[in-house]
């Protein structure tokens, strides 16, 4: 087994619970975390034998510019989209950040962290 992982993405997008924050949008961070047997890719030097990064990223970009009201669903669809592409991945791990949520104080990021296993 080996792990991926694309840490510190960065978008700027419209989710939120408030309509105001679909409205405004606001800053985004997203760690995925892949889980998966890398001995073939290793082996071979192959990319079509592994998880492409370029791949992933525009897996997550997707997602990102379709609105969610929570972190968790938007978590959620991307473990879901990860797993359609990468249906041998054996885990995957999201980490989504809030920056700045409208908390009424300071607080640089709210997250949240999903993970599923099949």
């Amino acid at each position: 087994m080996g792990q991926i992982a694309l840490e510190g993405m960065e978008f700027f997008a419209f989710h939120g619970y408030y309509d105001e924050e679909q409205k405004i949008g606001n800053k985004y961070g997203i760690d995925l975390i892949i889980d998966t047997d890398l001995r073939r890719a290793a082996e071979s030097d192959d990319l079509h034998e592994t998880v492409n990064y370029e791949v992933l990223y525009k897996l997550v970009l997707t997602e990102m510019k379709s609105p969610a009201r929570l972190l968790e669903h938007l978590g959620h669809r991307i473990i879901d989209r990860v797993y359609e592409k990468f249906p041998f991945v054996s885990s995957v791990k999201v980490n989504v950040y809030k920056f700045n949520p409208p908390l009424g104080g300071i607080c640089q990021w709210a997250k949240v962290t999903l993970e599923e296993v099949r």
